[in-house]
């Protein structure tokens, strides 16, 4: 991966491919290197035209401690804590920026309503190091301009 990086770096012209899995492995060193407030765990499957899932240990309890009412009462009984989420999405990019809708969310078999989890992500995403704004479409890493997917694999064109 870090090679990987170090090429989108220096502005090369290049094609990324990677799998879900080494997706997976990165975010597991990155998150245990470099720890992203309020979030504990990531783990992701690719699926094709854009479509994402993923499952992530979410701290509920500083999401809450950040922006006090974020989590409805109704669900504050069973999303307090650090809690794992299953959220799928589908994103377009393109022109260097990218967007995200939520498709569905769960926690066990508890729906959670897309609204509830696009605060939430919101939220946690603007307390990350490079606070991002996911109202407003956001700009891809490394220059990148076009990112999209097949079974089990992101591609990213610069």
């Amino acid at each position: 991966m870090y090679s990987l990086f170090e090429t989108l770096r220096k502005g090369n012209p290049t094609d990324v491919q990677l799998t879900d899995a080494e997706i997976n492995e990165y975010l597991k060193y990155s998150l245990r290197t470099s720890p992203r407030p309020g979030v504990d765990a990531v783990t992701v499957k690719v699926f094709p035209y854009n479509y994402v899932s993923t499952f992530t240990v979410v701290d509920f309890d500083a999401v809450e401690r950040w922006k006090p009412g974020t989590v409805p009462v109704l669900l504050k009984a069973v999303l307090s804590g650090k809690k794992s989420i299953w959220v799928d999405y589908r994103f377009a990019a393109n022109r260097g920026r990218a967007t995200f809708t939520v498709e569905k969310a769960y926690f066990q078999d508890i729906r959670i309503p897309a609204f509830v989890v696009e605060k939430v992500i919101g939220i946690v995403a603007a307390r990350q190091p490079e606070h991002y704004d996911t109202s407003k479409p956001m700009p891809i890493p490394f220059g990148l301009e076009q990112v999209w997917t097949q079974a089990n694999v992101i591609h990213a064109r610069k």
